[in-house]
């Protein structure tokens, strides 16, 4: 496992490493004055903001060490959840459902041996992310940031690793697939977020429920708590523990959440290649359409305090120049829809990606032998990816709607939340493209696509508070797109974006009709 992934572990650690180092030289650079850090404080306030980064702790004083834990935490443990859950899952329920497990198996080694690996492959890799995360903020020497801290820092981060490293490693025994794996690591890591999110903004208990709240309660640079990674790496070892109980028990191939049976008949979706399609993914898609409903009624509900907070804050109407006929959260709501965007492009990417997954298990080769071309086959999964992509933001919008206009006195206009949200389809879109083109000239390399989308979450919503040049946004197809209500809308930058996206299109299909099938 060690010499199979080393590549993807250094890869890993050394983004962490200098997208941490960057952050924190950021804002020692741009934040020089106790005046102008206060004023960042008063903003970390509101309720928008404590339900994304969490509470504010050290805002009576916010140095640069607790400027950095609050804003950047959070966000990095969910960013090293997501890749323990990819890990664990590609060790354990995939290579079981490849058949690898079972060729394993049938040597010499015993009924654990491949999760144990898996958890021991975890523990080294977060191990490491926390000591070399806690040197490298350390070694920046900032008086705010001492070592005790830093290594908190890095400690918070292997500890959100291990957990979710465990909670995987149990879903992978409950789901016997490895998307069923994902889908319900992921789910529970946005459940997670979820709950913390409502906790810390109306009800602290519920913010104890989710191991994302116990990260936060660390306090780095501040009060730094080391308590709360105790009882994360114990609970983790629990569900260790609980794991290796049940893959002792169960035969390989087998799962605790059996798959339904099928219909006598075959349904008539199955008749076509987007109907096969859709069949295979309508679990996510339908997981999805939840989860970015439930996610603009979680953002949606804070709006009613936005206004008011605004406008009895002193420095904060100083900071903020008025715009004549905008409210202050209607300046508010251009950061946010460019979040929920960024969201909604991972599951029309991940439904993409599918037929990746279909032909790495051998199982388009039949559908190829029969009266269906290639094109054919290609285009269903590009027809669900596009139509997902307009369906999810319309269903967070909608439920950005629905909440504030129950708590907010005068709602904002459901026409400007919808030209707000939709006018970022066609950066959604050429992403899609990008996909498409990767995997029809190397389909090896489409995790590169997820980089791209990291790095455009990074420039984007980072790029102002860091100061980034603005050529470093305009890189990624989210910085094209014109912030409605406080920019008007241009046409031609979206339709640049679109026939960018017709043309990569074409040209991924193209090499896919080409290229031999992965054997």
């Amino acid at each position: 496992m060690l010499k199979r992934n080393r590549y993807r572990m250094v890869i890993w650690i050394l983004s962490f490493l200098l997208i941490s180092i960057a952050t924190a030289g950021s804002f020692e650079g741009l934040y020089k004055s106790d005046v102008e850090r206060q004023a960042i404080a008063e903003t970390m306030k509101n309720p928008a903001m404590i339900a994304m980064v969490g509470p504010g702790y050290g805002l009576d004083n916010y140095t640069t060490g607790a400027m950095m834990a609050h804003q950047m935490l959070l966000f990095t443990a969910i960013v090293v959840a997501i890749m323990s859950i990819l890990f664990v899952t590609s060790l354990t329920r995939s290579e079981e459902e490849d058949g690898q497990l079972e060729l394993l198996r049938s040597l010499p080694v015993g009924r654990l041996a491949n999760l144990l690996a898996t958890f021991k492959l975890m523990i080294i890799l977060n191990c490491l992310l926390a000591i070399i995360i806690g040197v490298g903020l350390t070694s920046l020497n900032i008086s705010s940031m001492d070592a005790q801290g830093s290594f908190l820092y890095g400690a918070s981060l292997g500890a959100t690793g291990l957990i979710f490293s465990a909670i995987t490693a149990l879903m992978a025994q409950l789901s016997q697939t490895s998307r069923g794996t994902l889908t319900l690591s992921f789910m529970l890591l946005g459940f997670g977020y979820l709950i913390r999110a409502i906790g810390d903004v109306s009800n602290s208990l519920l913010s104890n429920v989710s191991p994302l709240g116990w990260i936060l309660s660390t306090e780095v640079y501040v009060q730094n708590n080391w308590t709360p990674i105790f009882w994360t790496i114990l609970l983790a070892v629990l569900l260790s523990l609980i794991s290796l109980y049940l893959q002792a028990i169960r035969d390989v191939g087998s799962s605790f959440l059996r798959t339904k049976s099928g219909k006598k008949n075959a349904s008539p979706l199955l008749l076509s290649t987007l109907g096969l399609a859709f069949t295979l993914q309508r679990t996510s898609i339908i997981a999805w359409s939840i989860a970015m409903l439930l996610l603009g009624l979680s953002y949606g509900s804070v709006f009613g305090d936005l206004e008011n907070f605004f406008g009895s804050n002193e420095m904060l109407s100083e900071m903020l120049a008025p715009i004549e006929g905008l409210s202050l959260t209607e300046q508010f709501l251009t950061m946010l829809m460019c979040i929920i965007s960024l969201i909604c492009t991972v599951p029309p990417v991940m439904f993409f990606l599918k037929l990746k997954g279909e032909e790495k298990k051998n199982r388009i080769d039949h559908l190829l032998s029969k009266a269906v071309s290639r094109n054919q086959l290609l285009f269903s999964y590009v027809f669900i990816s596009i139509l997902s992509s307009v369906m999810l933001l319309l269903l967070s919008i909608l439920g950005l709607f629905f909440a504030s206009s129950l708590v907010m006195e005068e709602p904002i206009q459901i026409v400007v939340l919808l030209k707000s949200g939709m006018v970022y389809l066609p950066s959604v879109w050429l992403m899609i493209s990008i996909t498409i083109f990767i995997y029809g000239f190397k389909p090896q390399l489409t995790a590169v696509i997820w980089i791209y989308l990291g790095y455009s979450f990074f420039v984007v919503y980072l790029g102002g508070l860091l100061q980034l040049p603005e050529w470093m946004s305009m890189l990624s197809p989210f910085g094209h797109i014109p912030q409605f209500p406080v920019e008007n809308i241009h046409i031609a930058p979206l339709m640049t974006l679109f026939l960018i996206s017709l043309i990569v299109t074409f040209f991924g299909a193209r090499a896919f009709r080409i290229r031999d099938i992965s054997v």
